[in-house]
C-alpha cells in the first residue's frame, strides 16, 4: 500500500534528513519526492510504501503528526488512494 506525506513549514536544516528517518524508524519506504522552497517556506510531498510498516498506518500518522509539532511543521500522512480521491478535480 502507498500514502503521501506533506510537510510544510519554515525552511530550516535538516527537514528533510528528520523527515526521513523517522519514516525509515518505522520501516517506511520512500518511492518518490518532491520538495521546494518559496521564500522562506518549505514544503515538500512524498510518495512512500507502507506496506511493511512496523506499525498500523493511524499509528505511523499520528506519530509523523507530534514529529512535525517537534519540529515546528505539519506532516500529514494519507492513504494515496484517498488523497487522490480528495485532489481530484
Amino acid at each position: 500500500m502507498k500514502a503521501v506525506v506533506t510537510v510544510v513549514g519554515k525552511d530550516r536544516v535538516g527537514i528533510i534528513a528528520e523527515t526521513c528517518v523517522s519514516l525509515a524508524s518505522f520501516n517506511v519506504n520512500i518511492l518518490d519526492i518532491s520538495q521546494t522552497v518559496m521564500q522562506e517556506y518549505f514544503t515538500m510531498m512524498m510518495v512512500v510504501d507502507v506496506s511493511n510498516c512496523a506499525v498500523p498506518l493511524a499509528e505511523l500518522c499520528k506519530a509523523m503528526d507530534t514529529k512535525g509539532q517537534e519540529m515546528g511543521l505539519s506532516i500529514r500522512v494519507q492513504r494515496e488512494d484517498i488523497f487522490e480521491a480528495m485532489h481530484r478535480v
